[in-house]
């Protein structure tokens, strides 16, 4: 068993290994999947499984580049069953050779390299909604990192903000919320499926909007997924997020003890979540801190603004409704409040 995954019964275990193939997780993860589907090794029911329930729910549905990915998943749990000396389902070998002989247009690839996934947050598992339906969002994102575009990935503050959403539902239900940078749109799926109270998507660069412009929206809420990244930027993203923080017609009841500081202040997460101290807007920023004195710069530039930005990540944790999803390292990310303070 991978040593990031958690024991399941035989339903879920196949439930992970679908989830895991319809969200292209890396070819090693899945082949870790389909051998605990399959208390060890890969049966010939967990590879019937693969060929019957997973392939036929992607195809068709994706671009030319999810014919690639079939392609190596098929190759990958071949050789694995091979070298257990297991028995391959004949199938298995005919899948592989239709995939081999599939004339993929290179060109059209280069212009148009977008993958179909489908990311399910597993609402059924968890603790708290247990009656839950599980949420199904199908993507399209690009497997060329070098674009450098917004919307070009799926990251782990993505998936951990949603994640956070869907946890906390009450939080974000019948609110304005604004998120400044919707990438793939993951986020913005998860607060429609919360209820959230408005959910638009809109061009608006942080280098030109207008102060007057950002108070305008008066959002409850503002969320950020990997927004803190490029030093640049900083200057930008501090001054929209202190535009959409900052109170306009009435001052909140708010002071500057926690600015930049620790979260045991907080009696607990129910505090922070509700906000009862004050009306005005909150921000929570999920972030992976790739660069120490680009952080640094954030919280000093924030500072100075001055915005309070708290790391709420120990006392905020959301529920894991991606248990499938072995390439995602939610350890590494951290979740920020951001609010004004008041002198």
């Amino acid at each position: 068993m991978d040593a990031g995954a958690e024991p399941c019964s035989d339903v879920t275990s196949f439930l992970y290994l679908k989830s895991a193939f319809l969200a292209m997780e890396p070819a090693h993860f899945l082949i870790s999947l389909a051998r605990q589907a399959g208390g060890g090794s890969i049966t010939t029911k967990v590879q019937t499984f693969i060929l019957e329930d997973c392939i036929k729910d992607i195809v068709g549905k994706g671009t030319e580049l999810n014919h690639k990915y079939i392609k190596n998943i098929l190759q990958k749990l071949i050789v694995s069953v091979e070298s257990t000396s297991d028995i391959v389902v004949e199938d298995l070998y005919e899948k592989f050779a239709y995939y081999l002989t599939i004339q993929l247009d290179d060109q059209l690839l280069e212009e148009n390299n977008r993958i179909y996934k489908q990311i399910t947050f597993l609402l059924s598992l968890g603790q708290k909604c247990s009656s839950a339906m599980d949420l199904k969002v199908p993507l399209q994102c690009s497997l060329n990192m070098l674009e450098g575009d917004t919307g070009c990935a799926l990251w782990p503050s993505s998936l951990f903000l949603s994640e956070f959403i869907l946890s906390y539902q009450e939080v974000f239900s019948k609110k304005f919320c604004f998120e400044i940078g919707s990438g793939v749109g993951l986020v913005g799926i998860a607060l429609l499926h919360v209820g959230a109270s408005r959910v638009e998507c809109k061009y608006l660069p942080w280098e030109s909007a207008s102060k007057r412009e950002l108070q305008d929206y008066e959002p409850e809420i503002i969320l950020g997924a990997d927004v803190i990244y490029d030093p640049h930027c900083i200057p930008h993203l501090v001054r929209v997020l202190s535009a959409l923080l900052s109170p306009t017609s009435s001052e909140p009841k708010g002071n500057g003890a926690n600015c930049c500081g620790p979260t045991q202040d907080t009696d607990d997460a129910d505090k922070l979540l509700q906000n009862k101290e004050e009306e005005a807007p909150v921000a929570y920023i999920a972030t992976v801190i790739r660069n120490q004195k680009t952080f640094d710069y954030f919280l000093r530039v924030a500072t100075e603004s001055p915005l309070s930005v708290l790391d709420v990540t120990e006392m905020m944790k959301p529920m894991s409704l991606l248990p499938y999803m072995l390439s995602y390292d939610r350890s590494s990310v951290h979740l920020l409040k951001v609010s004004f303070l008041c002198n």
